[in-house]
């Protein structure tokens, strides 16, 4: 139920009602984000809504097949400026309306050009100390960017990962194995996303073949071998998990907000992560996915405990 209610239409316009101060503040960034990739952002200063300008710059990515736009990006990004931060919410490649922006195709082991994109931002708006924060995949990536060679020389003050992937094929097991809606979601929402890109790019994709297959580890077996320069589909799936020794490098404090009971990720791999000082790992026994509603209010029980960690670092 907390999964679901995440994303159900029926908040939606109670959000977007809630958002809508930080939405009118809000203006589109197309970032350089280094061999030729473009990203698109966007971000919402306190200062064109007559206010201070931040002394934070909290950059929000959301989860695969999400976008800038996802219910749970929108609350906490609300949430965020009204506390005062400049916030930017980021979309991946080939997410959002953003498909024609780059020919080569979206894959989650693309981590140097959301590097990319978080230091294009520390031009954009320079001098300020970082927030990452992150949901699903996105709470990956957020970790996988504090931890990168290039992301540790960047001014990361915090990492905030919500319902982070932690071993991408255990994920996959998971879906196979769980309440089967949510494959199917997963199968509709990419295939959609295949076919936008299809069209932004038709002299180079043809999607017809995989668009028929309806299985998300035959259709990323396929991806993979096609589309990217991993040998294998096994090959891909360990080169963004985070699991083992991939956070010892972690140059910033972190938090890992996650439900036991989450339907899609499996919590029996949060003893496989890095056990390094500066990472917090916090479990609640109910939340889902990206969900942790506690009412029907405007904000959710993550949107507090993200204030409350950033009031904890201004405090140190």
């Amino acid at each position: 139920m907390q999964t679901i209610l995440a994303s159900l239409p029926v908040r939606r316009g109670r959000i977007l009602r809630r958002a809508a101060p930080m939405l009118a503040a809000s203006r589109e960034l197309l970032l350089d984000c280094g061999d030729g990739v473009t990203l698109q952002a966007f971000h919402s200063s306190p200062a064109r809504a007559g206010r201070e300008p931040g002394k934070k710059l909290a950059v929000l990515l959301h989860g695969w097949e999400g976008s800038a736009d996802s219910q749970y990006l929108l609350s906490l990004a609300q949430t965020l400026f009204d506390a005062g931060l400049e916030v930017v919410r980021l979309n991946l490649r080939d997410h959002g309306a953003t498909h024609h922006l780059n020919r080569e195709l979206f894959h989650s082991c693309r981590l140097p050009e959301v590097v990319g994109a978080v230091r294009a931002l520390t031009r954009e708006v320079p001098g300020l100390p970082l927030v990452l924060a992150g949901f699903s995949l996105g709470g990956n990536f957020m970790l996988r960017v504090a931890s990168h060679v290039e992301g540790r020389h960047l001014p990361i003050e915090r990492v905030i990962a919500v319902s982070p992937v932690l071993d991408p094929a255990a994920t996959l097991d998971t879906l196979e194995r769980g309440f089967a809606a949510y494959h199917g979601y997963f199968v509709r929402k990419w295939s959609r996303s295949l076919l936008k890109k299809q069209l932004a790019w038709p002299d180079d994709y043809d999607f017809d073949e995989v668009l028929r297959v309806r299985n998300l580890r035959e259709m990323t077996r396929q991806m993979v071998l096609r589309h990217t320069e991993y040998p294998t589909m096994e090959d891909y799936l360990a080169g963004y998990a985070i699991t083992g020794g991939r956070l010892t490098t972690l140059g910033a404090a972190a938090t890992v907000f996650t439900s036991l009971d989450d339907p899609i990720i499996d919590n029996k791999d949060l003893v496989r992560l890095a056990r390094v000082p500066h990472l917090e790992i916090i479990t609640t026994e109910h939340g889902g996915h990206c969900g942790f509603i506690d009412s029907m209010g405007h904000s959710t029980w993550i949107d507090r405990q993200a204030v409350e960690l950033l009031s904890r670092n201004s405090d140190s």
